[in-house]
């Protein structure tokens, strides 16, 4: 039987100076500004398909295949660049993806051909892996760990705020300015934020002194790949490529759908997407509330699966009006959002002690695998005339999640 050891100072390294109290939220603030523009733009470019495929005469396919590469080239690139974050130093890394990927954007604006969007895109793709590994060394480093927990939910929260602003905003830019000259804009916006990190770096610790100290402990490979291929671990990854899956699905073709499905006004139809997103972050905060205060998480992810799915399948089926669709997607987004600390807790409940690390990693690789798959499922239906099945495919994808989310819960994986 493999034995664990469990690291000091619950992932708190050993500085030899500990952080400041009064920098904390500095920290959190600064760390928050660079998550907010890693989501900020990975959904930049999808509002606007519409508007590129008629100027590029290009199909959905073609821009699905644009997304594929950006997801790809993120998920495959957040492993190496671990290695460079542990080496090199967090904040550097962080502020050297934040520029590339601001640079990248602001290309695709100046010279708008289909091979530059592609070829900036995955560039992009590859600067969008930077911000979990480099942002959670740095908040690891120097936020307190009695703070740690606000810290990380906050994180997350800035993630989705960029979500939230990015369609509306983006939108609404290429009215006033051309679909081009708003990329342009958003890039620049990037260096602006760039700017802030970089003045404010002094607080951000990066944990580099951390590893020469770091517990020699490691679970064997053989073990490891054991607990991995469990069934309740690969039930876990499943559930989060459904999600990742149901999620590319609204955030990136949703309003193209609509476009092409009830001839949605643009403005409206980002408007509504808006309103899930926002709607998404608020319920991510009241989850953790309610996943606080209950143990049966499973139930919580399933009945919000289920609302969600039969209010998707309304919104692909009736030409609704603008107050109704904004209101059913907010009230999707809340409900997405409440399966969030849930979807962490189900995790948690399946995972051996001292194995978290290993397990969150290997989960989350399904999110990277659900944003490859599903642009070019979506970008399909929507060229071979079938937007109605955008909505319908979303919520199968959701009612398959539930699924997952029952069965996850039946064991607990086991490293022998």
């Amino acid at each position: 039987m493999t034995t664990f050891s469990e690291p000091s100072g619950l992932g708190q390294p050993d500085l030899g100076v500990p952080p400041r109290p009064t920098s904390d939220t500095r920290v959190i603030a600064v760390i928050g500004i660079a998550h907010f523009y890693s989501h900020f733009f990975i959904l930049l470019l999808p509002p606007l398909f519409p508007l590129i495929a008629t100027d590029l005469e290009v199909g959905f396919i073609e821009l699905g295949v644009i997304l594929t590469g950006f997801a790809v080239a993120s998920g495959v690139s957040q492993i190496p660049i671990g290695f460079l974050v542990d080496r090199l130093g967090a904040r550097n890394i962080l502020i050297l993806g934040l520029i590339l990927e601001s640079l990248c954007f602001i290309a695709m604006g100046l010279d708008a051909s289909y091979w530059t969007l592609f070829f900036a895109y995955v560039i992009a793709g590859i600067a969008n892996g930077v911000y979990h590994p480099a942002d959670y060394a740095i908040l690891s480093a120097s936020v307190r760990p009695e703070r740690m927990g606000r810290a990380f939910s906050l994180h997350t929260f800035s993630g989705y705020l960029g979500f939230a602003v990015a369609p509306f905003t983006i939108i609404l830019l290429a009215e006033f300015l051309g679909w081009r000259h708003a990329l342009t804009l958003a890039g620049v916006s990037g260096l602006v934020a760039a700017a802030v990190v970089i003045y404010f770096r002094r607080y951000l610790n990066d944990g580099r002194e951390a590893g020469a100290n770091a517990a020699p402990h490691l679970e064997s490979t053989r073990a490891g790949l054991r607990l991995l291929l469990s069934p309740p671990v690969l039930i876990c990854f499943a559930f989060f490529a459904m999600l990742s899956l149901l999620s590319s699905g609204i955030n990136n073709f949703a309003v193209s759908g609509l476009d092409r499905l009830f001839g949605t006004d643009l403005t409206v139809a980002n408007l509504a997407l808006t309103a899930y997103l926002f709607g998404t972050s608020g319920g991510i905060l009241a989850g953790g509330w309610i996943a606080d205060r209950t143990r049966h998480h499973d139930w919580v992810a399933a009945s919000c699966f289920a609302a969600t799915a039969v209010l998707m399948v309304i919104v692909g089926s009736v030409a609704l009006g603008q107050v109704a669709l904004v209101t059913i997607m907010a009230v999707q987004g809340v409900m997405h959002g409440l399966i969030m600390p849930s979807r962490d807790m189900i995790v948690r409940a399946v995972t051996p002690d001292g194995s978290m690390g290993k397990v969150y990693g290997f989960v989350s690789t399904g999110l990277s695998l659900g944003s490859a798959i599903g642009p070019m499922i979506y970008g399909a239906l929507l060229d071979w005339g079938e937007p109605r099945l955008v909505f319908y495919v979303i919520a199968g994808f959701m009612v398959l999640s539930m699924a997952t989310v029952f069965t996850s819960t039946k064991g607990r994986a086991v490293v022998r």
